[in-house]
């Protein structure tokens, strides 16, 4: 079951990741994120370096769950970041497109109407 939202913070780890990787490899490469945060609603997204391939790693109350996709033609589409290793922070909206497929690169957004 899907169980990502709108109440989540996402974030791209930039960087082409081995898929062989599994849960402590992989929250290992963002610990200086987690140390520093909270690890609560957090989801952090890793991609291999043909860019066809993509683990989402989220935290839960009680460990960690672990998302694997694999697009069978076609990469997933990232903008240029200038930073080489890091986190980059996701929109939901942005997060559902990628791993949909879309390409976020050149999305303009309208701006919209927020009472917060």
């Amino acid at each position: 079951m899907f169980t990502l939202g709108e109440s989540h913070k996402y974030y791209y780890y930039i960087g082409s990741t081995d898929m062989r990787k599994s849960f402590n490899s992989l929250s290992g490469l963002v610990v200086d994120h987690i140390e520093t945060d909270s690890t609560e609603n957090r989801v952090y997204l890793f991609v291999n370096r043909r860019r066809d391939k993509m683990k989402i790693l989220q935290w839960q109350p009680n460990g960690y769950l672990l998302y694997y996709k694999r697009l069978e033609r076609g990469t997933f589409k990232f903008p240029h970041y200038e930073i080489e290793r890091g986190l980059i922070e996701l929109s939901y909206t942005e997060m559902i497109m990628l791993v949909d497929g879309i390409s976020i690169i050149n999305l303009n957004k309208s701006k919209r109407f927020s009472s917060k």
